[in-house]
């Protein structure tokens, strides 16, 4: 095994590497969709990966002597041609390893190389006076222009991820090579500047679910807050008590995380839920004993949206001395959220749901009444102890203005959004029957729509729908062949739950857009209706449940 650190060889904070030999057996810290061969789950940081990359790469193995014939092949590939790239010249600085488009001034630039390595940086186009990320690509023989937009795929699938806003990117932009520091040296200005704009992006954080900044804890992502908060209140409390209450419906690191500790010993209870999605609080209070230390309960569904009674939850835990968790990934943002009014000890947001980078998100950690965990990750005792390692100052930012942005413009999106859903939900309805919505029609999040078709070969409607960037179910799930777990939970048929596609509507959604998405799946079910003897079946009046089907 070998571990590496991307900012300690000219790359970005927040992103690292643990090169494992093949077949060496290794049990997982984080739980959730089993990404990085199941070593370690979570969205991946796809700036902080492609910043190591930048900074590591070469044509052949990466190894020390090859960060120079990176740096050189970086250079080569940047000057060569005539040097035209985006309608800029690039020049090489006398006597230095560095680049420089004329008209640019120093202060701007994004891109700088040295002997350590390279470290690159995404922003806007060269046109606004600092170097994009399509520059670096296009630089690198890569095609940016076949961007999604351009080739026809209208995005829907905002629950999977969102666009990082531009004002995001821009704020972020001078923390990667500019603004630099460390955040936790106490001993110089570098320093001090990151340490302030951390502070400053916890703030921010903090007021977006009404709680202190003392509370908020910097993490990799939902899935490692979400990891943190079960298994480190759980093995903090073990001696006390060894119950943890969760739903059927979590995201799969919630539910992993507690078979995980199932397999320490630890007893769960996993809440059934009602048809429309949400939990009976009467069963919530029946579970709870005097063992119980924790009830984890999503505050929204990422693949129903259906919002949970998180206040009631809340009061209720409360009453009975429970520590209360809720993965809010999917409501932070988009609903108005109060930690304590809705009584939560304990609430994961992760950025890219939210318009901000990958590779950050929080654990807001209650100190009145104190919430003690065990840390999964030792080191240098940052974030109070809770969580070690060196903050990503950049994504810190960028998780600090996503905030911001969703302070000021939540409730005129939402009402826009909700609008949006509403006309969809109504147009499809009008135009095909025989559709059902999955989960709770009130009580969801404004820009998510699960609707399942009957009749029509799930497979093939998807593949049908190429046009559209929708998907069946949960990113970390979607890939497999079994239907979704959350709708057979709320007694959705196997056949139906083949057909459910998921509408992900946000910020950047568009009524022309809706209107596109509405003609393409009224035209492809129709299509697989026509070809389909049940749909033939069901309008001659066949009870399809009373076929009795011949075996092969």
């Amino acid at each position: 095994m070998m571990t590496l650190s991307a900012h300690k060889v000219g790359g970005p904070t927040g992103i690292g590497a643990l090169i494992i030999k093949e077949g060496l057996p290794c049990a997982p810290l984080l739980e959730g969709g089993g990404q990085q061969k199941g070593y370690r789950s979570g969205t991946e940081n796809v700036l902080g990966a492609v910043g190591f990359a930048a900074a590591f790469l070469q044509d052949s193995v990466a190894n020390w002597q090859g960060i120079k014939t990176l740096r050189d092949h970086m250079e080569n590939a940047l000057c060569a041609k005539g040097a035209k790239v985006e309608g800029h010249s690039v020049d090489r600085l006398p006597n230095t390893s560095c680049l420089r488009m004329p008209g640019v001034s120093a202060s701007s630039q994004v891109m700088a190389f040295d002997l350590k390595g390279i470290a690159v940086s995404a922003g806007p186009a060269c046109s606004s006076g600092k170097i994009s990320a399509s520059f670096v690509l296009k630089a690198m023989g890569i095609d940016a222009d076949d961007t999604i937009r351009e080739s026809g795929v209208v995005y829907f699938d905002y629950q999977s991820t969102t666009p990082c806003d531009q004002r995001v990117v821009d704020v972020m932009l001078p923390y990667f090579a500019t603004h630099f520091g460390n955040p936790h040296s106490k001993s110089h200005a570098y320093g001090w500047q990151s340490e302030a704009a951390v502070e400053g992006a916890r703030l921010s954080i903090a007021q977006l679910i009404g709680a202190s900044p003392k509370d908020i804890i910097f993490t990799s992502g939902a899935t490692e807050a979400n990891n943190l908060a079960i298994k480190g209140v759980a093995k903090f409390y073990q001696e006390q008590k060894n119950h943890i209450i969760t739903c059927v419906t979590e995201h799969k690191c919630v539910l992993n995380s507690c078979r995980d500790l199932e397999q320490e010993g630890f007893n769960v209870t996993y809440l059934p839920v009602q048809q429309n999605g949400l939990i009976d609080l009467e069963q919530l209070k029946k579970a709870i004993t005097p063992k119980t230390c924790l009830v984890s309960i999503m505050m929204a569904n990422n693949e129903i949206g259906v919002i949970q009674s998180v206040a009631d939850i809340g009061r209720i835990c409360r009453k009975a001395g429970v520590f209360f968790h809720t993965d809010a990934a999917q409501a932070v943002g988009k609903i108005r959220i109060d930690v304590d009014e809705m009584n939560i000890d304990l609430l994961s947001l992760s950025g890219h749901k939210m318009y901000g980078p990958k590779g950050i998100g929080i654990l807001y950690v209650r100190r009145r009444p104190r919430v003690r965990l065990k840390a999964l990750i030792s080191g240098g005792g940052q974030e109070r102890g809770m969580r070690s390692g060196t903050l990503p100052t950049p994504l810190c930012i960028g998780l600090g203005k996503a905030a911001e942005i969703a302070m000021s413009e939540m409730d005129q999106e939402s009402e826009r959004l909700l609008k949006l859903r509403q006309y969809m939900w109504q147009k499809l309805q009008d135009e095909l029957p025989d559709i059902y919505l999955n989960g709770d029609e009130e009580h969801r999040l404004p820009g998510s729509l699960n609707v399942s078709f009957a009749y029509v070969e799930g497979e093939g409607l998807m593949m049908g729908l190429k046009d559209l960037a929708v998907s069946s179910g949960s990113a970390c799930t979607s890939s497999s062949l079994e239907p979704s777990y959350v709708l057979r939970a709320i007694g959705v048929g196997e056949d139906l739950a083949h057909t459910s596609i998921r509408f992900g509507l946000g910020r950047h959604t568009t009524q022309e857009e809706i209107d596109f998405a509405i003609k393409r799946v009224v035209e492809e079910v129709r299509r697989l209706r026509e070809m389909s003897p049940l749909w033939e079946m069901a309008q001659k009046g066949v009870d399809l449940s009373s076929v009795q089907w011949s075996g092969h």
